[in-house]
């Protein structure tokens, strides 16, 4: 052990949980964006979800041993005699890298957490006069200096090909209902083909495709084709029934856990537990609500129409901020008083969860973008929500998983030179750090996510149900394309690529909101080199 840099290491774990929170605030709010811009969850449900999936894939899928220096990037010989130098290096790259998440959460720059890390570590390498990988060879510098441009094109078309066969196969057909339902089983065989493929090849934990130890392809193939029969079967014969009875026979008392009764549900009275109120009338939400309306629904004739017309909804209210709900009502009362005391503890506890992130532009620009792009029935958005949410979920616990070892690189680097006083290649991870980085993973996303999710979900593009699917979709073919290559590649960029992708598929200019993605793509470009 090392004492003289003892305190060197201490700085280093604060910065590494600055680092996680911004993590959180940025690379997990790109996970679930789309389905907070679609409507297809709300912010605080995503808060829930983001805490749960992240800590299970740092957690329980997450690697155990990581290399001190993410990619080799970094010549480790300039430190191996002076293993205090290391500690210091390791520390100013964690801090650089934890200042730029935080500073590009704050202003809503959606980037790389991988690629900040290695940013960093470049530039704690250049101050340490160490040797940089610069040529072009597997996770050098160049190599991931061009997938900065290569991800997000491959993402782009591969996120618009899949759009496009929704598009021009069901969305914009006069019976575009029953195709969507007889096209839903494929979709869902589809996604739940590409998450098996996903963590066949890309958890710490799986044999993956490539070295020793990998999976024969004749396995991986038996995999994709036995998951994708059997979510075909159980969609055909479990799900299509209960969206028939919900929103083509219009019962009421349908709930989507009755799904589990299947083939009973085409009965004329099928024998439905736990029924909802049948007084009150189907509905289905408005996935295309004007601005200020995000909580509308349709009504029973609407439905029957497929509209989607934020205007034909009834009720609809003005979201109301976290300011005018907890603090306004109570400015008039004493600090002191009670109810402002409690009024400021909800705010400040759930302000972050409880924004409005889908029609929150009040400038007019939002709603004139969004008026370029094609509506579709509202229905068949509907089917494409449960999908989508389970994609994000599963996308999120592979981030948790991949990227937190990833980023755990330069403490991990930092801390094991203390401890043994030696400088290795590799070195094991600690599981407390990886449980305190799950937890602030999902605080970073409770309190700082909410622009990052502004940015990602409506900003661009008008977002619906479908899109966002085949955003995550197309992310996840390219993370899994990349991997099958061995090329360096984020997540981030590849969600933001298919973001720019279904965008370009309204076919219309005007349907895209050409600043904000020239902010987005700004800001991955500026490395965390100059925080270091």
């Amino acid at each position: 052990m090392i004492n003289e840099v003892t305190w060197i290491v201490v700085l280093t774990t604060i910065g590494l949980c600055c680092s996680a929170y911004g993590n959180g605030g940025n690379d997990v709010a790109n996970s679930y964006a789309t389905s907070v811009g679609s409507r297809a969850l709300k912010l605080w449900q995503v808060g829930v979800l983001a805490t749960v999936t992240e800590f299970v894939g740092a957690v329980a899928f997450g690697s155990r041993v990581t290399g001190t220096i993410k990619s080799g990037i970094i010549d480790l010989d300039r430190f191996r005699s002076q293993p205090a130098m290391m500690v210091l290096a390791m520390g100013c790259a964690e801090f650089g890298g934890a200042a730029w998440l935080l500073t590009a959460t704050r202003v809503g720059f959606a980037v790389s957490t991988t690629q900040t890390a290695i940013g960093a570590l470049i530039g704690a390498g250049l101050a340490s006069h160490a040797d940089i990988k610069w040529g072009w060879a597997k996770g050098s510098v160049s190599q991931i200096a061009a997938s900065w441009g290569i991800a997000p094109c491959a993402a782009a078309a591969v996120s618009a090909a899949i759009f496009a066969t929704m598009k021009y196969l069901v969305l914009e057909r006069k019976d575009s209902f029953p195709r969507a339902i007889r096209a839903i089983p494929f979709y869902f065989a589809f996604t739940a083909t590409v998450l098996a493929l996903f963590f066949t090849m890309e958890l710490p934990i799986s044999p993956g495709i490539r070295g020793e130890g990998a999976l024969h392809p004749g396995v991986v193939v038996g995999i994709a084709l036995g998951v994708f029969a059997a979510i075909f079967a159980l969609s055909s014969f479990f799900f299509v029934p209960y969206v028939k009875l919900r929103f083509v026979r219009l019962d009421p008392r349908a709930r989507i856990y009755h799904v589990v009764l299947g083939p009973l549900l085409n009965r004329d009275d099928p024998p439905l537990f736990w029924p909802g109120d049948e007084n009150v009338a189907a509905a289905v939400r408005d996935y295309y609500a004007d601005a200020g309306h995000g909580n509308a629904s349709t009504t029973p004739e609407s439905l029957e129409k497929g509209a989607g017309d934020g205007s034909q909804a009834g009720g609809a209210n003005k979201h109301v901020e976290p300011e005018e709900r907890w603090l306004e009502p109570c400015k008039h009362l004493r600090l002191t008083d009670r109810t402002r005391l409690f009024g400021m503890v909800k705010y400040y506890l759930l302000r972050g969860v409880m924004r409005d992130c889908v029609t929150h532009d009040t400038s007019g620009e939002m709603a004139r973008v969004h008026a370029c792009a094609r509506r579709y029935d509202n229905r068949v958005e509907h089917l494409w929500t449960y999908a989508q949410v389970i994609s994000a979920m599963m996308m999120s616990i592979a981030h948790g998983s991949n990227d937190v070892s990833n980023a755990l690189g330069p403490w991990v680097g930092a801390y094991n030179t203390w401890l043994t006083g030696e400088v290795t290649d590799e070195a094991t991870i600690p599981i407390w750090i990886v449980v305190v980085a799950g937890l602030l993973l999902g605080v970073g996303f409770w309190f700082s996510g909410y622009r990052i999710v502004r940015t990602m979900a409506n900003d661009v593009t008008r977002m619906t149900p479908a899109r966002g699917y085949a955003i995550e979709m197309g992310a996840a073919i390219t993370v899994l394309a990349a991997s099958a290559l061995g090329l360096p590649i984020s997540t981030t960029q590849c969600l933001t690529g298919g973001l720019m992708g279904v965008a370009l598929m309204n076919l219309d200019h005007g349907a895209v909101r050409w600043s904000k993605l020239v902010r987005i793509f700004g800001g991955r470009r500026k490395l965390s080199i100059c925080m270091a």
